[in-house]
C-alpha cells in the first residue's frame, strides 16, 4: 500500500515538474527579463475571478466555465478554490481546493500555493487594474499565465490589451488560449476546446 502511494506521488510530482519545464522555446526578446510582482490589497483582491485565458497545461486542459474563488483566512493564508467543467458544459462542475500563503515582503503579490504536501508552486500577480476588475497571474519561468476577470465575459479590445501587457513582460502570447465561459464560445477562433491538442 505504501509503495503504491509513493508511486502515485512520484508520478504526480513528475507531471507537475514536466508541466512547468516542458514549454517550447520563448521567442519573445524579453523572455529572460525577470517578472516583477505588483502589490495587492488582499481583502479587495479576494472573491470570484473567472479564467478568461491561460497557457494550456495538463491540470486545466479541457475545462470550460472555469473560475477561482479566494478567501482570506484569519491566519493570513488564503483558501483557494478552483471550479470548472471538464470536457464540456454538459458535465458536472468539478471543485479543487488549495491553500496559499503570501510570501513575506512581496506586498501580497507573490503566493506560495500548496497543491498537496509537500508540493508548492509560486503564483505571481503581475498586474491588477485600479478597480480590481482584471488581473494577470504568472509563473516565474513564464511557462504558465492566466488572464482573470470579475465578469465571465471580456471584449476583444480588453483581452488584447491585457495580452499586450504579458508581451511587454516577455511572455510568448501566442501560447495563450481563451477559456470558454459560455457554450457559444466553443470552436471560436482563439478559444480552447475540450479535446483540442496544443
Amino acid at each position: 500500500m505504501l509503495r503504491n502511494a509513493l508511486l502515485v506521488f512520484t508520478a504526480i510530482a513528475g507531471l507537475l515538474l514536466s508541466a512547468c519545464s516542458g514549454a517550447p522555446a520563448n521567442p519573445n526578446p524579453l523572455a529572460n527579463t525577470p517578472l516583477q510582482v505588483v502589490p495587492v490589497d488582499l481583502p479587495r483582491y479576494m472573491g470570484r475571478w473567472y479564467v478568461i485565458a491561460n497557457i494550456p497545461y495538463f491540470a486545466e486542459r479541457d475545462f470550460v466555465g472555469s473560475r477561482a474563488e479566494w478567501y482570506l483566512r484569519e491566519d493570513g493564508r488564503i483558501d483557494d478554490h478552483f471550479y470548472g467543467r471538464k470536457d464540456g458544459f454538459d458535465q458536472p462542475e468539478s471543485h479543487y481546493q488549495f491553500l496559499d500563503s503570501v510570501v513575506p515582503g512581496s506586498g501580497g503579490g507573490r503566493w506560495s500555493v500548496r497543491l498537496f504536501w509537500p508540493i508548492y508552486v509560486s503564483q505571481l500577480t503581475l498586474y491588477v487594474d485600479p478597480d480590481y476588475r482584471y488581473t494577470l497571474l504568472g509563473y516565474p519561468d513564464k511557462s504558465l499565465g492566466w488572464v482573470f476577470s470579475r465578469e465571465p465575459m471580456m471584449d476583444d479590445a480588453t483581452y488584447h490589451g491585457l495580452l499586450a501587457r504579458f508581451e511587454a513582460m516577455g511572455y510568448d502570447t501566442s501560447r495563450f488560449r481563451r477559456v470558454p465561459q459560455v457554450s457559444e464560445q466553443l470552436g471560436q477562433p482563439g478559444f480552447a476546446s475540450p479535446g483540442e491538442k496544443d
